[in-house]
């Protein structure tokens, strides 16, 4: 418990630094995070036996920042596509296609992959200044709120959902995925989730200047996203560990202390991410 709480608190103090500085710096860590997870869910499904067809995803990882960069956000869409086509022709060009080869390379591809590029598209917002000349805050005011969002909601609720299950839980959440989970730890997290949103509108309504706050959810879209970004995290983490109980491993690496690898510590983040991107793409106007 101890050395996963530091290397959660490090990992915090690492993403905290990041949103300061400018977003293709966010993009940049964030690719390179997410390429890490892809890889080892890669790896996993590939012990476990399946045939992936891997290039397509890698070139659509490849090609998100400069394309994001030189045309919109949702260059995510049609990037997604392509990857799906291609795999669709060489599993069927194959000399024995099979359908589980094309669903399990498609899995990276929509779990880790998409929700990566969705979490790209986030940290390049078109920059919105504060001009407020006594608080020399970054410029890029919209893009640190929305990335604190993604990140806080489902760190929050893992955080909450660990100490109120082993401090309460007794019924358990999901136990054919994940027998330590448990229904108060789940309730901990989703109320941790909400917490952790109310934390970041209620900073947001003391930091940015008015013009900001126009362009950022309202105070019940805040809950609302912390109620159902919570959900999904915690969707985000048991899908994780029916990938993990599939493929035969505890965890999907061991980069991290106490949390195992890249894909253990981003799963929930990811499937936030995807949410989040769906949030701005409907409802802001930057």
């Amino acid at each position: 418990m101890k050395q996963r709480t530091i290397t959660g608190l490090m990992l915090t103090a690492l993403v905290a630094v990041l949103l300061w500085l400018p977003g293709w710096c966010m993009a940049t860590a964030v690719m390179i995070c997410v390429s890490f997870a892809l890889h080892e869910e890669m790896k996993a499904l590939e012990k476990a036996g399946h045939r992936l067809v891997v290039w397509p995803t890698w070139t659509a990882m490849a090609l998100s920042i400069p394309l994001t960069y030189l045309l919109s956000q949702k260059v995510m869409v049609p990037l997604v596509g392509f990857a799906m086509l291609a795999m669709t022709v060489q599993v069927l060009f194959r000399k024995e296609p099979e359908l589980p080869d094309f669903v399990m390379s498609a899995l990276p591809l929509l779990t880790v992959a998409l929700p990566g590029l969705a979490l790209v598209a986030l940290s390049m917002i078109d920059p919105y200044a504060w001009h407020v000349e006594s608080n020399p805050m970054p410029l890029h005011a919209v893009e640190v709120v929305i990335l604190t969002v993604t990140f806080a909601v489902p760190l929050m609720g893992d955080m909450m959902a660990l100490f109120v299950g082993k401090a309460f839980g007794k019924r358990k959440f999901c136990p054919a995925v994940s027998p330590k989970k448990t229904i108060a730890g789940s309730i901990g997290g989703l109320g941790g989730s909400i917490l952790a949103a109310v934390v970041v509108y209620l900073l947001s309504t003391k930091l940015c200047n008015e013009e900001t706050l126009k362009l950022l959810p309202v105070w019940w879209q805040y809950l609302l996203l912390g109620l159902v970004g919570g959900f999904a995290g915690q969707m985000g983490d048991l899908f994780a560990s029916l990938v993990k109980r599939h493929c035969g491993l505890k965890d999907f690496s061991n980069i991290f202390p106490g949390h195992g690898g890249m894909l253990d510590r981003l799963d929930s983040t990811l499937f936030m991410a995807v949410l989040m991107y769906c949030y701005r793409l409907f409802f802001m106007t930057v």
